[in-house]
């Protein structure tokens, strides 16, 4: 018996060896999986367990009572909300397809041997690096009705400037903090689709100009094509990105005039960290949730329907 025991452990180890070889990254990755899990599905499950309660921190520590659909019917029916979430759909639309242009318009203008371009695009970056309350701060003096260098060259420039401010006026305050986002993240297009621009082959594009396509054919029929799966994620990350604006909301403009500049996440933050209404903000939280997912989730169908991966 102990040698049948022996003659089989050369056999085991190759055994084991395949074993430790097929398992050995899913335990890698196990930790961070587990913690992802822990940050990303109990709170969201947390927040859907307490959608329907009746759960306010001014009237008491614990949920006082089960409601059901209430809060989500509460949250459906506040023009507040609704206003918030207008603008936010607003902002994410329009930013995200304005900073993919005028990204794209920097990238190709990158990819031309002009003087000084090594210093641009390391200069180009820099807006991305600064902390988005630190852009908002920056801004808010720009803007100032009294001076701000926003304020003064549309003055200059015979433009009308709302008497409140140009953050005071419900006409102008949306469109300003629009502007804040583009100024900041238009060059994160820029350096992305730079990039993947320098990797189309200049084979096939020196082969477009012999058989003297123009330089619109040229981008739309070989450059865009070929950077498109690029182009599609990014967009879809920035305008998850922007559906979360808070933090340039809250330095700039608190939501107002009015609700001429809620966002989703000013709303979340005023529902449940000023009102500290818990059970409304989750619900508003799962409605915010299941927007953005029905949205991304269309997007990702239409992108990548004709695709062969």
């Amino acid at each position: 018996m102990h040698a049948t025991t022996l003659r089989s452990l050369p056999t085991l180890a190759p055994v084991r060896r395949g074993f430790v070889r097929r398992h050995l990254p899913y335990f890698l990755i196990a930790p961070s999986v587990i913690m992802l899990l822990a940050l990303i599905a109990y709170p969201l499950l947390f927040a859907l367990k307490s959608s329907f309660y009746f759960w306010n921190l001014q009237v008491g520590p614990q949920p006082l009572a089960f409601v059901g659909f209430d809060n989500y019917v509460q949250a459906l029916n506040a023009f507040d909300f609704r206003a918030a979430l207008t603008n936010t759909l607003i902002l994410s639309i329009l930013g995200t397809a304005i900073e993919f242009a005028l990204g794209l318009a920097i990238a190709l203008v990158l990819l031309k041997a002009l003087p000084g371009m090594n210093v641009v695009r390391a200069l180009l970056i820099l807006p991305t690096t600064i902390a988005p309350i630190v852009v908002g701060f920056l801004f808010r003096y720009l803007y100032d009705p009294g001076g701000g260098l926003v304020t003064w060259v549309l003055q200059s420039l015979a433009l009308p400037v709302p008497a409140e401010g140009i953050l005071g006026s419900p006409s102008t305050a949306l469109a300003a903090i629009l502007f804040v986002d583009i100024w900041q993240w238009t060059p994160f297009f820029a350096i992305v689709l730079y990039a993947s621009l320098l990797a189309v082959p200049d084979e096939i594009i020196e082969a477009a100009r012999l058989d003297r396509a123009s330089a619109w054919t040229i981008l739309m029929r070989i450059k865009l094509p070929l950077i498109r799966r690029t182009a599609i994620i990014i967009v879809m990350l920035r305008f998850m990105q922007i559906f979360n604006t808070f933090d340039t909301v809250l330095v700039l403009t608190r939501g107002g005039p009015g609700t001429s500049t809620r966002t989703l996440g000013y709303s979340l933050y005023e529902q449940g960290l000023v009102n500290f209404n818990v059970g409304l903000v989750s619900a508003q939280t799962w409605i915010a949730v299941l927007i953005v997912n029905i949205i991304v989730a269309l997007y990702v169908f239409f992108a990548f329907r004709n695709e062969e991966w």
